[in-house]
């Protein structure tokens, strides 16, 4: 969702299944932000080893200037709940200046600090610290001696760390200051991966002889500028095969004045075998002491010697980056990688050693060839899996005929291609998006399909039979695929599509796909369950206010929804087998009245549940589907494999249960499709026969 503010008034952006469009809401004056706050500060609270290592950082900071006779003042950029002030102030601190920008969170941490008894030693300052003054009639009244923060992404520089360093050692610290974090460093590893470069590069698909070039501009673009920010760790490591060692990149160092200018570094090295170029993976670490004793690292789970060590994190995850265009390299050849930043991004690029006079892009690379900014990466991952274009394929080649008049109805979709080249004799496509229309109209020309699919630039309710040149439609079909559906259902609007243009379908068209299913199953989460875990006390201070607004927030509409999550990056258990709940007719038209289903599905597994999982499968033929969710069958052990390119819906509890799997439990559940919204609202519940 996308939020905005005018005056007292608050408009949420959501996804409108009925339109294809983002909608504003205008929402109550006693809406706030409080559930944002939850979800982006819970894992950070939760995260104990990094908590452990800011304290003991923290602690030894306070020592070496209280060693050098100095009283001791804490700058805390971005202090969140106040956690880092509250453990500075215990660990001896004589006074800290908390700057927090975000108007609730400076609230919840004068609560919080007051709620630990910290106001006379912690002032919370709501300012972006770039505004912070300091002086007798300032926010501060002197500099600080010790700069603690917490101001990094999973890209670490990508919050504006730098800038804000960079102000902060010019006006607002002393010099020779004491830095908590003391240092960060970046890491990376070329690799060459298919599996991610799907994620960048569309692939050359074969159908029926003939071969689907991607455009030359798609080829050549450097693609998004954007970082690519995953768990690494579920990644297998057979799925990538390193061409290079682990590279330190570069360091920063906070205790010293920071530069907030482009700069480039390289790393030397050997290629230890021959493969394709493509993709580099990289993380970094902080050391929270100058003698890099206290380390807090986010390297991936598989670069562990024990990877059930492994901290899980949902805040500091790891990038991976795409270069600019494959490249060939030989065992033992010396290669540069080279890192670039601005102020708030790297880029990666590659050369070999003998190469002189090599030149850095200055500015970090984008997208000229409009691709990356239609398609997201899980979508170009989706577009080039050969399984699912096959499915595709075979229900396209069972309906259609050589007299098929075929209209698509999805964003940026393959499947008119797919229909023209299968021997369709007309073949339309709604493209609303402009420059979706443009990357579609740059692969036709690039494999001479220009006068194979008519690209219509309108909106389905617009749709004429002129502008279909006086046919009806045979066969309509849809992935399908919205740019602006975050939930499963969200695709439902190519149900709305379908009703749209009802008259203009012939009286035995085929639609493609024919039905739809919304499916649930019951679910353990490994690591997921910490986004909605209260705090209670961290690190010995009583953060439980964040507990109280995060109850408070409960009592919105939207928390009762249910949320997007890539559940392929967040391993489950079943504990349920998965449910038909709801199914969708696309032959017929919407309906005017709600559509209900309610029953109970018995628990067969034995653990936590902490909610629900919910996706969608299409029935594209009688005889073949595609499912959104799960990919294979639950094991025997509930064990779970989700589908990588969309996200799944996840329904979570406010208390997790413990349940037998003997039969003593079900799930009830409760839905109801609101025609009128395209929204489904949903009622689950633990109960016992």
């Amino acid at each position: 969702r996308l939020r905005g503010s005018v005056t007292m008034k608050t408009f949420c952006g959501r996804a409108n299944p009925t339109t294809g469009a983002l909608d504003w809401v205008e929402e109550s004056e006693e809406y706030d932000y409080h559930q944002e706050i939850a979800r982006c500060l819970l894992v950070f609270l939760l995260c104990v080893l990094k908590n452990e290592k800011y304290y003991e950082g923290i602690r030894a900071a306070v020592s070496r200037v209280k060693a050098r006779g100095e009283r001791v003042v804490v700058l805390d950029i971005g202090t969140g709940t106040g956690l880092l002030s509250m453990m500075a102030v215990t660990a001896g601190a004589d006074y800290c200046y908390a700057i927090e920008v975000f108007k609730p969170m400076a609230q919840a941490a004068t609560c919080i600090v007051e709620r630990n008894s910290f106001s006379d030693k912690i002032k919370v300052i709501n300012k972006h610290s770039t505004e912070v003054t300091v002086g007798p009639d300032g926010d501060m009244q002197e500099r600080a001696n010790i700069l603690v923060t917490e101001l990094f992404d999973t890209e670490l520089i990508g919050e504006g760390a730098l800038p804000s360093y960079e102000h902060a050692h010019m006006h607002l610290v002393q010099a020779g200051c004491e830095a908590v974090p003391h240092r960060a460093t970046i890491y990376a590893q070329l690799v060459e991966s298919d599996m991610l470069w799907k994620w960048s590069q569309l692939q050359p698909i074969e159908l029926d002889g003939n071969k689907l070039l991607p455009p030359p501009a798609v080829v050549k673009c450097a693609g998004a500028p954007s970082v690519c920010d995953i768990q690494l760790s579920q990644v297998p490591p057979e799925s990538f095969t390193p061409l290079g060692p682990i590279c330190t990149m570069f360091s920063v160092d906070f205790s010293k004045p920071v530069s907030s200018a482009a700069q480039s570094y390289t790393a030397q090295f050997k290629a230890q075998t021959s493969g394709r170029a493509q993709v580099v993976l990289s993380w970094w670490d902080i050391d929270m002491d100058p003698d890099g004793n206290i380390v807090c690292t986010m390297a991936p789970s598989w670069s562990y010697s024990d990877p059930r060590t492994y901290p899980w994190r949902d805040h500091w995850m790891q990038s991976v980056y795409f270069l600019p265009a494959e490249e060939k390299v030989s065992e033992g050849e010396e290669l540069n990688l080279i890192v670039s930043h601005d102020d708030y991004s790297l880029w990666y690029s590659l050369t070999q050693s003998e190469q002189n006079d090599v030149k850095v892009a200055k500015f970090r690379p984008c997208c000229t060839c409009q691709a990356h900014l239609v398609w997201t990466r899980p979508r170009f991952g989706e577009l080039n899996d050969e399984q699912r274009t096959e499915s595709y394929v075979n229900a396209l080649r069972s309906i259609l005929k050589p007299d098929s008049v075929c209209l698509s109805v999805s964003d940026g979709s393959l499947l008119p291609i797919f229909a023209h080249l299968l021997g369709s004799k007309k073949v339309f496509s709604l493209e609303n998006s402009g420059m979706a229309k443009q990357v579609i109209e740059q692969l036709l020309h690039a494999n001479s399909l220009k006068h194979g699919v008519q690209l219509l630039g309108i909106r389905p309710e617009q749709l004429s039979l002129a502008d279909l040149e006086g046919n009806q439609i045979s066969v309509l079909m849809g992935e399908p695929y919205f740019s602006t559906s975050l939930l499963p259902w969200h695709s439902l609007f190519f149900w709305y599509c379908r009703t749209a243009v009802a008259q203009l379908l012939h009286p035995n068209a085929t639609i493609l796909p024919r039905a739809a299913t919304l499916y649930i199953v019951a679910v353990e989460f490994q690591d997921l369950w910490r986004i909605r875990a209260p705090c209670g006390t961290c690190e010995g201070f009583d953060v439980s206010p964040m507990d109280e607004m995060i109850q408070q927030s409960l009592d919105y509409r939207e928390s009762w929804e249910a949320e997007p999550h890539p559940l392929w990056e967040y391993p489950c258990h079943a504990l349920t087998k998965p449910q038909p709940v709801l199914t969708f007719d696309f032959t017929q038209c919407v309906p005017e009245q709600p559509v209900n289903s309610d029953g109970t599905v018995p628990f067969t597994g034995r653990g936590l549940c902490h909610g629900v999982a919910l996706w969608m499968e299409y029935q594209l033929t009688e005889d073949i589907t595609v499912s959104l969710g799960l990919t294979k069958p639950v094991s025997e052990e509930g064990a779970c494999e989700w589908n990588p390119h969309r996200k799944q819906g996840v329904f979570f509890f406010r208390s997790t249960r413990e349940t037998s799997g003997n039969g003593r439990e079900d799930l009830a559940y409760n839905l109801t499709f609101e025609p009128h919204t395209g929204d489904i609202k949903m009622d689950f519940s633990i109960t016992e026969p």
